[in-house]
This record gives structure tokens, C-alpha cells and sequence, in this order.
């Protein structure tokens, strides 16, 4: 089983940037823990960050050729502003989980509505790194049940 992890804009920054919203933790410490839970179940994991919009998209495209069985994706600021990344994630076959560090439900308004929401199975949002943790166990658990 493979899996994507992608992340977007200003992810790179973590342990940087707003750590009362997003934590100390950095990327590579989110990494570490994932590639931990999917060493217990044995699933190679892709990560990527980019901060360009169409770089991500690119990302989408090649994974999706590439067969993946799924993808984390946070798209950071892109969430709310991106129909491109949205036609990007329904263009594919690849099952994505939309996951969020901070609530979004709980901040500015703006950032309340997602554009690729609806392009996703689902949506995690506030769990902290956590919810990598249960996307992950999500598109491992359906992987399993469609084969």
C-alpha cells in the first residue's frame, strides 16, 4: 500500500510559524510519526510540500499515476481559495483526506469554507497532528475493505 502526504502552503514553517495555532512541532517531526504508524502496517509513505499552487497539482496528477491508494492532503491557505486544486483532487481516482492542524470552524471567517472539501472522502480538522494519524487509518482501513 502507498500513500501521499502532501501538505501546501507555509507547512514548511511549522514549529515556526503561529506555534499558539499550530503547535512547536515541525514537518519533519509530523514525518517521524507517521512513517512510524506506517511501519507497524507496513505502508510506504510519499511526502511532499510545496508552496506553489500548481507544483501541488502536479503532485496530484503524478501520484494518481503512479497508483496510490490514497492521499493526506492539507492545503493550507489553498483550502480556501483554490478551484484549481479542487479540480485537481476530482480529476483523479485517488481517495484524498482533506486534514486541517487548527480548526477551522473556530477561526476567521474566511477560512471557514473549503474549496476542496468536496473534492475529499473526508475532512479532519483541529486534532493537531493527530489527524494525519487518523487519516492515515482511514485510507488504510478502506483499502483493505476494497480488496
Amino acid at each position: 500500500m502507498k500513500i501521499g502526504v502532501l501538505n501546501g502552503p507555509n507547512l514548511n514553517f511549522l514549529g515556526k510559524r503561529e506555534p499558539n495555532i499550530y503547535g512547536k512541532l515541525t514537518l519533519d517531526d509530523l514525518k517521524n510519526q507517521l512513517l512510524g504508524e506506517a511501519q507497524k502496517k507496513n505502508i510506504t509513505l510519499e511526502f511532499a510540500q510545496s508552496n506553489v499552487e500548481g507544483e501541488l497539482i502536479n503532485i496530484i496528477q503524478k501520484w494518481s499515476e503512479d497508483n496510490f491508494d490514497g492521499v493526506i492532503f492539507n492545503p493550507g491557505a489553498y483550502t480556501h481559495t483554490s478551484v484549481a486544486l479542487f479540480d485537481a483532487i476530482s480529476s483523479v481516482k485517488v481517495p484524498f483526506v482533506e486534514v486541517h492542524i487548527s480548526n477551522i470552524y473556530k477561526r476567521e471567517e474566511f477560512r471557514r469554507h473549503s474549496f476542496t472539501a468536496g473534492a475529499s472522502v473526508g475532512v479532519i480538522s483541529g486534532l493537531g497532528f493527530f489527524g494525519y494519524t487518523a487519516a492515515l487509518q482511514y485510507l488504510t482501513q478502506k483499502s483493505s475493505e476494497n480488496k
